[in-house]
């Protein structure tokens, strides 16, 4: 068996995944069930034929097994794999094992941890119990034992194992994504309508997925709907559904998106793109005391998710959105941040989508150290998807098993690296710059920062509103809330 070690990384984001089957595209029904999941082990070993063997052992059974030949690279496979279960030797050459331990406790505290060396000790048995281990295994250890071992250990967890599958298409350890995947898990426990925000290609539609796993609608179906597909009539047929005459009698009604989505989940894609008749006929659908013919009790009986590229707040000001629409939508909002704010997710991106892109039995490739930092450090206005794209067309064209920095500069376009930019973005970076460092110094303190700037609060909250800059992605651990200061208004 080959050793499945993943690339070296420190960083992640959002996954693009292939549409889950029984999910439904526009009009097309369909509903959707869980796959059933393997228990999933990480062994964690120096020694690849000690890794290998365990392996072989494991998967002759039941279990589903990933390999790492030391603690950084575990890190990372449990970020992007979520175990549950590592195996993990004590003695590692990147990091002390116990060090390791309660990094991987600390991280994820309901993660099971085995120990395995060839040279116990009674103390360190000890040690590593106290610090969170399930059990301690001394090398060579039997079949028997081993899985004898995990199979003790995975009965008598506190937390069921597919606890995380909700989230399973999602790779994820920067807080800035972590915070967004919190709100999301506690918005798929409420019946109340989600309204995902975000650049193009930022990953809306895979965390719409998500919350509907995580929810007690998980069984039953995910109708998505793209708001800018279609014209008006046809996107009014498959939302609300079709009643026509016929000489007299009337022909039974084809049921609309809602009726479909019944007791699961109704996602609309860009909802800023609805016709103003439809958002009235949304509006009133959602209302509590809707008694529209063509929705009826859909209100409850599905649960709406909706997405958006536009600033509908702004759309509301200006009237091209409802403005009771709009409210009626934002309950939940979450925020997904564009790549650019998050650029340090990239190498594990990079990483999660190399196996992805990869054909079954294909050569598995990789990009060299220095096309990796090319690709942290490049402008992605398409943000995820973008990047996904690329990495699938370097695959598909290069013929060797390490991708170069000049191979994958010819497609990035090198010529947009040195490209002198306008007076403009030149002012408009500067800007972004200068808030940045502000915000740094401040340590996300909004007044603080207005004030070094000489800038009241309002003028300064623009200005980060304008360069979508957030406070809370600045701020340090967990700190007060920030506390205005006496004597200073707003005008």
């Amino acid at each position: 068996m080959k050793d499945k070690t993943p690339i070296p990384t420190t960083s992640l984001g959002f996954g693009i995944m292939g549409k889950p089957k029984g999910s439904e595209r526009h009009n097309h029904g369909g509903e959707g069930s869980a796959p059933v999941r393997k228990v999933k082990v990480l062994v964690v070993d120096d020694d690849p034929a000690s890794r290998r063997a365990i392996a072989t052992r494991l998967n002759a059974t039941t279990y589903s097994v990933e390999t790492a030949e030391g603690a950084q690279l575990a890190l990372d496979a449990c970020v992007r794999s979520r175990p549950n279960l590592v195996i993990t030797e004590l003695r590692l050459k990147d990091m002390e094992g116990l060090v390791f331990l309660k990094e991987l406790k600390s991280r994820w505290p309901q993660l099971i941890v085995i120990i395995l060396t060839a040279h116990g000790s009674i103390s360190e048995a000890v040690q590593a119990t106290q610090n969170g281990a399930f059990g301690y295994l001394v090398k060579p250890v039997g079949k028997e034992e081993l899985l004898g071992q995990v199979e003790r250990a995975t009965a008598a967890s506190t937390f069921t194992l597919t606890a995380d599958d909700w989230r399973a298409s999602i790779v994820s350890r920067s807080q800035l994504m972590e915070d967004r995947l919190a709100l999301a898990n506690r918005a798929a426990a409420s019946e109340e309508p989600v309204l995902l925000t975000g650049e193009n290609g930022t990953g809306k539609e895979l965390l719409a997925r998500a919350i509907h796993a995580a929810s007690v609608r998980r069984d039953m179906p995910f109708i998505a709907i793209s708001c800018r597909d279609m014209t008006a009539n046809e996107l009014s047929t498959v939302l609300f559904g079709d009643e026509r005459d016929a000489q007299g009698g009337v022909e039974p009604r084809s049921e609309g998106a809602f009726q479909r989505a019944c007791g699961g989940t109704l996602l609309l894609e860009e909802v800023g793109d609805l016709p103003m008749r439809l958002q009235q006929a949304l509006a009133e659908a959602l209302s509590p005391s809707s008694s529209s013919r063509a929705v009826g009790t859909a209100r409850a009986a599905a649960r709406l998710i909706c997405t958006t590229s536009s600033d509908l707040k702004a759309m509301a000001a200006s009237g091209e959105f409802l403005t009771n629409l709009y409210y009626q939508i934002n309950i939940l909002p979450i925020e997904i941040p564009p790549l650019g704010r998050r650029r340090e997710d990239i190498p594990l991106l990079v990483s999660h989508f190399l196996e992805q892109a990869t054909e079954p039995g294909g050569e598995k490739k990789i990009y060299s150290s220095r096309a990796i930092e090319l690709l942290a450090t490049t402008d992605w206005p398409g943000n995820v998807r973008q990047l996904f794209e690329l990495v699938k067309q370097n695959v598909a064209l290069s013929h060797g098993k390490v991708m170069t920095k000049e191979f994958v500069q010819k497609f990035i376009g090198g010529s947009a690296q040195v490209k002198i930019p306008t007076y403009n973005e030149a002012r408009d970076e500067f800007s972004r710059d200068y808030l940045v460092k502000n915000m740094q110094q401040s340590a996300g303190n909004v007044t603080q920062a207005a004030r070094l700037a000489k800038r009241n609060r309002t003028d300064f909250y623009n200005l980060l509103a304008r360069y979508r800059l957030h406070p809370e992605d600045f701020k340090a651990g967990d700190r007060e809330e920030e506390k205005s200061t006496d004597g200073e208004d707003d005008d």
